[in-house]
């Protein structure tokens, strides 16, 4: 039983539910556009916080690459003979040696300190614990952007020379504000240096301390690359104290929210979303260095009021042109529909279409309206066609009819001649009127198109013994078919004529040694069906397959096979049919080739 629901909407008129579609469609979008923007900042904070982290990922693996190329070019300068030559304590030298080897340093590290790649360039300098004050000659006045080799006695020790000697060889980013004592500092010293202590490889000790400065400018000019709407980058060891930064204004220190507390996290990524500041934070606890970027929330949420006022401005004029737009096609489209509709309920089959209405323009409902009335004129048309063609029809049926009295008439006709013949003792013509019956018996086969192969096999005898009786043959004629293969069926008129070209271009004139065997085997999926002479005249098999197969046909090589081959692949399909072939004993077979689904009439 139906329960008793029924549609609203089947109340409304076509006029009614489109404004009620457009009602739907516009007031959802106003509080989808309520909450968009109250979920806007969420998503655009945590979307731009994604984009930092990534943008960070690959500034701090920049920064690591520069400092992993400055370690492997320290590890040269550790290696060099001179360098590992290098021993101030030695009184086995000569002040012309130490000479010597000084300007050879000098030269080492001002090759290294060379950039081609134009990038701001590094210093690389050496510096030498000289307790007996051998290199005397050497000057002490270092300089960031300077690179050279500085000898210094107990008094004139770099304040950060022992921390770095304890490190034993491991390099590390130092921030260095004096290079030598105050006393002997020419201008500002302070930099951003890469420090590492040189042990003797051959003895116990350390050479001294090799000091890559300006790397501030290094790191920085990595910095640039990265745009962040008033932003500032912060590079810092794991202390938070700022080795160098991109900001206006900084302090030595840069202070984080508790939420930015790393815990016992060695390597990664985090990220902090405060009321204030978006904090992404790159560290590395094995290298003691952290790539900190700070956005103000602020800038962010004033780009995205300012897309906001843009998206309500376009939301309104999208709104007015919508409802402009629905207006015109509401009065463009209402009106002929409701014509068409007029004439679709008056129209009944048969009756006269009025002309069709001016078609103004080619859209989709001029051509309905036009499609409607012309498949009107057509359903007309069809109507009178079919009532011609009926009438055609059962004049058809009635020629079909007329038609068979005549081959009925004959074959009752020759019933009657061979029986008077049999009366007056003439055998031999009797015999020949009773075979020429049976073709014409089988050749009706009550209308049927396909007979049994036993039907088959009976018309083809009566052929050939009307064929023997003719011409005096003596050609042999066998059969080898099983009896369960009698009850297939085949279109009739099958066999006679292929046995016809047996007899005629096979053993025609061979007499007593002419032979054709009928034969039939199957397999699991078809049935073949041969018909084998032995004559002794030349056959030109490509010739006949062409006449089998190709799709235009000369009519100078007749119609006989090729119709067979018609008729049975309109039958059966086109991969069933006729092929000749040579007999190995001599002569020629053709196969009948045929579907072993093919079931048996009753």
């Amino acid at each position: 039983m139906k329960l008793g629901l029924k549609n609203p909407l089947n109340k409304l008129n076509v006029k009614q539910q489109m404004v009620l579609l457009f009602l739907v469609l516009v007031i959802p979008m106003f509080i989808l556009n309520s909450y968009g923007n109250y979920k806007a900042g969420q998503i655009l904070k945590r979307h731009v916080t994604n984009a930092y982290i990534e943008l960070n990922k690959q500034n701090f693996r920049l920064i690591n690459r520069d400092i992993e190329s400055i370690n492997k070019v320290t590890s040269t300068v550790f290696q060099n003979s001179l360098v590992q030559g290098l021993n101030p304590v030695s009184s086995e030298e000569t002040v012309f040696t130490r000479v010597k080897s000084y300007e050879k340093l000098e030269i080492l590290l001002g090759t290294y300190s060379q950039e081609t790649d134009q990038r701001e360039p590094l210093y690389y300098s050496l510096y030498v614990y000289d307790p007996e004050n051998t290199y005397f000659f050497a000057p002490f006045y270092p300089n960031p952007k300077k690179a050279g080799v500085y000898f210094f006695s107990s008094d004139e020790k770099p304040e950060w020379f022992d921390e770095v000697v304890s490190r034993k060889g491991n390099g590390y980013l130092k921030l260095i504000e004096h290079l030598a004592p105050e006393s002997k500092g020419q201008g500002n010293q302070s930099t951003l240096a890469y420090v590492r202590a040189i042990n003797n490889i051959y003895k116990n000790g350390t050479i001294g301390v090799l000091v890559v400065s300006n790397m501030d400018a290094r790191i920085g000019e990595s910095m640039q690359t990265v745009s962040l709407p008033e932003g500032e980058l912060y590079f810092t060891d794991w202390n938070n104290r700022i080795l160098t930064a991109r900001a206006p204004e900084h302090g030595p220190f840069l202070d984080l929210p508790p939420e930015a507390d790393l815990g016992e996290s060695m390597i990664g990524v985090k990220d902090v979303i405060t009321n204030d500041f978006i904090y992404v934070i790159n560290y590395n606890h094995v290298l003691q260095q952290k790539l900190i970027y700070r956005v103000p929330v602020q800038a962010l949420l004033a780009q995205q009021n300012e897309i906001k006022r843009v998206i309500q401005l376009m939301t309104v004029v999208y709104l007015v042109v919508g409802l402009l737009v629905m207006l015109y096609f509401w009065r463009s489209l209402m009106t002929p529909l409701q014509k068409l509709v007029y004439f679709v309920r008056r129209y009944e089959p048969g009756n006269v279409v009025p002309e069709t209405p001016h078609r103004g323009r080619k859209d989709e409902v001029s051509v309905l309206i036009f499609t409607i009335y012309d498949m009107a004129r057509r359903l007309n048309g069809l109507i009178h066609y079919k009532y011609h063609m009926d009438l055609k029809q059962k004049e058809s049926q009635l020629q079909i009819l007329y038609q068979q009295i005549n081959p009925h008439l004959l074959y009752n006709t020759l019933e009657s001649i061979y029986w008077k013949s049999t009366m007056e003792g003439n055998t031999a013509s009797a015999e020949m009127i009773k075979e020429l019956s049976k073709l014409m018996k089988i050749s009706l086969s009550r209308g049927r198109e396909l007979i049994t192969l036993e039907e088959e096999l009976e018309h083809a005898s009566a052929y050939i013994k009307l064929q023997q009786h003719r011409y005096d043959y003596l050609f042999q004629v066998s059969r080898n078919i099983p009896d369960e293969l009698l009850s297939i069926i085949i279109p009739k008129i099958t066999l006679q004529p292929l046995i016809e070209n047996a007899i005629i271009h096979g053993v025609k004139h061979m007499g007593e040694d002419g032979e054709i065997c009928i034969s039939a085997t199957q397999d699991e999926e078809r049935i073949y069906i041969q018909i084998e002479d032995n004559g002794y005249k030349p056959v030109d098999y490509e010739a006949i397959d062409k006449l089998l197969n190709d799709e235009k046909h000369n009519p100078q090589f007749g119609y006989g096979i090729r119709n067979i081959q018609q008729r049975i692949r309109l039958h059966f399909g086109h991969e069933y049919g006729l092929v000749y072939a040579e007999r190995p004993e001599g002569g020629t077979k053709v196969i009948i080739n045929l579907p072993k689904s093919v079931q048996t009439y009753e």
